[in-house]
């Protein structure tokens, strides 16, 4: 058994109770943009090398493991997240599926050898940098959820870095930044190939968007039927249901 400190907790990761995973309310809990993305992205079955950028408590590399046999290296800037992860693969017993390096995206050095991975997924933070005023309420959150230590830009060229040509790039983001996402992909030479936008209801605006593009890439973007993830009632529909239980 992994030890928990402060006020860290175990949840079940998926409805069949077969994965579990540390979490904190202060500090980092995963929620259902990880899931999302985890389900959203191309990944080889059988054999290759998956990187997870900003991976949190490695909430997108426990799920993506239970579809894959290949390799999955995360990167967490955190200290205490990149912990909580690395705890969450031993209870898992997938330290030999999974590896989390602590480090800045911006900044591997000899970590990750370049242009080596079948698919690359990111969870970036999504808001520019916020008052002081706000940084002071949670430093962990703070530094997850706004680009302080890596922006949207500084992604996207870690995406573009370690993919192989031909490899796929998928990402989990705010609709307000579509523009800008598809700009950046292209201006690193990451083509957009398909594109879902999510939303809470019918009837309700997109609040997050999926995006993976292809390195190298011919120009072909396909937009997916949306996904909406409550009915009237508040309860999931069916597919949301489908994603979220998988």
């Amino acid at each position: 058994m992994v030890q928990l400190y402060d006020d860290e907790r175990l949840d079940y990761l998926v409805a069949d109770e077969s994965l579990q995973i540390i979490q904190s309310p202060t500090a980092f809990s995963f929620s259902l943009d990880a899931v999302l993305l985890a389900n959203f992205a191309s990944i080889p079955i059988s054999r290759g090398s998956i990187l997870d950028l900003c991976s949190g408590n490695g909430a997108i590399p426990l799920l993506l493991s239970r579809h894959t046999r290949a390799s999955i290296i995360g990167v967490e800037i955190q200290d205490r997240i990149i912990s909580m992860a690395k705890r969450s693969i031993e209870l898992n017993d997938l330290t030999e599926k999974i590896t989390m390096i602590h480090g800045d995206i911006r900044n591997l050095k000899d970590q990750l050898q370049h242009s080596s991975f079948d698919t690359v997924t990111c969870n970036p933070p999504y808001f520019k940098t916020p008052q002081r005023t706000e940084y002071n309420q949670n430093e962990y959150l703070t530094i997850a959820r706004h680009e302080l230590y890596c922006t949207l830009e500084d992604a996207v060229k870690a995406c573009k870095l370690y993919v192989k040509p031909g490899g796929k790039v998928a990402m989990v983001h705010r609709p307000g930044r579509l523009v800008d996402i598809i700009m950046t992909f292209r201006e690193h030479k990451i083509e957009p190939k398909r594109l879902r936008l999510v939303y809470p209801k019918k009837g309700r605006e997109a609040n997050m968007l999926l995006i993976e593009g292809i390195r190298d890439g011919k120009a072909d973007l396909h937009i997916l039927p949306p996904l909406i993830i409550y009915k009237d009632d508040g309860t999931y529909t069916d597919e949301a249901k489908e994603i979220i239980y998988d």
